[in-house]
């Protein structure tokens, strides 16, 4: 057992007192390095990634400011470090732009609304998460063509709703909060009356497609019988099937690797679940390019099949690098980082997938999750102000949710206190960021025309 916390008293009077450290108004900040340059930084991230597939993800981030931002976590958390924090810390997301909340099934097989990315989870001050996120939607705002001033309510709208929910979580039982979570669909029923009708049919649109997303739909998408055995498809170079990648020697090799995966990662499921893992067995695999900023770490969908071809689950082994915050917030307490991510996945979601779990293989680090468990997530591009300040007050509350579970939740809403300094102030810091992200994509567009960084478009 743990040491007792200190009275909820006195966690006030600590969360009040880290004012002055960090007045309210002082996360309107924004210093940058004189020696800043985030093109070098984006390079140097380079070095673990598969070379070949570097390129993409330099062609992804060029599109817009907004997938640069996307795929430069590691810059801004950088940025971050020079800004003022409270001193108080939670498990952090360490990304927690927009893009990276979704929806997902929960194990009782009900659609929830939560964090869905923990590659950079790592404890750290509570305000990167806040001021990541909106900053995000600063930049999304300004690609969607929004004015400053609608631009301001969306930010506040998320900041707001982050102070408030933290306070609301102060007030509750451990347990309550543990439990608390947002159903989807109850939700956008509740939000008939705020949104224009064309966004709730998006919506519910989303909803609906998010359920066909599982194991039986992605058979027939990823999947065909081939000789009479069921094998991924090539798609590359998104999806390359292992054979294709590697001489036959080499490819039997890894395919072994990846059933010593497995097994060690099996040992790390609850016991019921290791027994419903068990039923399945490993029939193929393949190298598949994910996300923005993931593009170039090793990600693999594994193919297993159950009583028979059709009773497939797709899984995804993808692998854990150290957190770009870790050179500003403190080592991982891990043996590696699988383990990291894992830990802070089932920390901060109020709903885990049932196959989560981790194993170290060939001397990297993976973590293993299903690959398509009804995920879904909102069109940014589609949205008009209305609908991204709505969708703003949900990640900030579930953001905030996900910090009241690890964090001093009492201490935290003590510090945000009551007035709406707070979201005045990150909401000034997210229109600074925003300029600072348009300028960043800039200088990286100027790179890869003067050919000192690779790229590759329309992947």
């Amino acid at each position: 057992m743990t040491a007792p916390l200190p009275s909820p008293g006195v966690r006030v009077r600590l969360g009040k007192a880290a004012r002055k450290a960090a007045p309210l108004d002082a996360h309107a900040d924004l210093t940058l390095r004189s020696d800043r340059d985030p093109v070098a930084m984006l390079i140097a991230g380079d070095t673990a990634r598969v070379p070949e597939l570097v390129p993409i993800r330099y062609g992804r981030m060029l599109l817009t400011p907004f997938t640069f931002y996307r795929g430069a976590a590691g810059v801004m958390a950088a940025d971050l470090a020079g800004t003022p924090t409270s001193g108080l810390r939670t498990q952090t997301c360490g990304d927690a732009h927009l893009s990276n909340f979704g929806i997902f099934a929960s194990a009782e097989r009900t659609l929830v609304f939560d964090i869905n990315d923990f590659d950079e989870t790592l404890p750290g001050p509570w305000e990167w998460d806040v001021k990541r996120l909106v900053a995000s939607l600063a930049v999304a705002g300004r690609h969607n063509g929004y004015p400053a001033r609608q631009r301001r309510r969306v930010a506040i709208a998320a900041g707001a709703a982050y102070r408030t929910a933290m306070r609301d979580f102060a007030g509750r039982t451990n347990l309550d909060v543990w439990y608390a979570q947002v159903a989807i669909e109850s939700l956008v029923e509740q939000m008939r009356t705020t949104l224009a009708p064309s966004q709730v049919k998006r919506t519910q649109d989303t909803l609906r497609k998010a359920r066909t997303r599982d194991s039986m739909r992605a058979l027939g998408k990823l999947s065909a019988v081939v000789d009479g055995r069921r094998r991924i498809t090539a798609q590359p170079p998104i999806v390359v099937p292992v054979e294709d990648l590697l001489p036959e020697a080499s490819a039997d090799e890894l395919f072994g690797q990846m059933q010593e995966l497995l097994t060690g990662y099996r040992h790390t499921l609850p016991p019921e679940r290791r027994q419903l893992l068990g039923q399945f067995h490993l029939v193929h695999m393949a190298r598949k390019v994910v996300g923005v900023g993931s593009v170039g770490t090793r990600s693999w969908i594994l193919l297993l099949l159950g009583r028979d071809d059709a009773d497939p689950l797709f899984l995804q082994a993808k692998q854990a690098q150290a957190s770009v915050l870790e050179d500003y917030a403190g080592a991982s307490e891990f043996a590696h980082h699988g383990e990291r991510v894992v830990a802070g996945q089932r920390t901060m979601q109020a709903s885990g997938d049932i196959f989560l779990g981790t194993h170290q293989v060939g001397g990297r680090d993976f973590y293993v999750r299903q690959l398509h468990d009804w995920k879904g997530s909102a069109d940014v591009e589609q949205m008009r102000p209305a609908g991204m300040a709505a969708y703003a007050q949900l990640c900030g509350w579930t953001l905030a949710r996900a910090h009241a579970r690890s964090g001093d939740r009492l201490a935290i809403a003590a510090y945000l206190g009551s007035s709406d300094r707070f979201e005045q102030a990150v909401a000034d810091f997210a229109e600074s960021y925003a300029d600072v992200t348009e300028k960043d994509h800039e200088l990286l567009v100027a790179a890869t025309r003067d050919g000192v960084v690779p790229m590759r478009t329309g992947i």
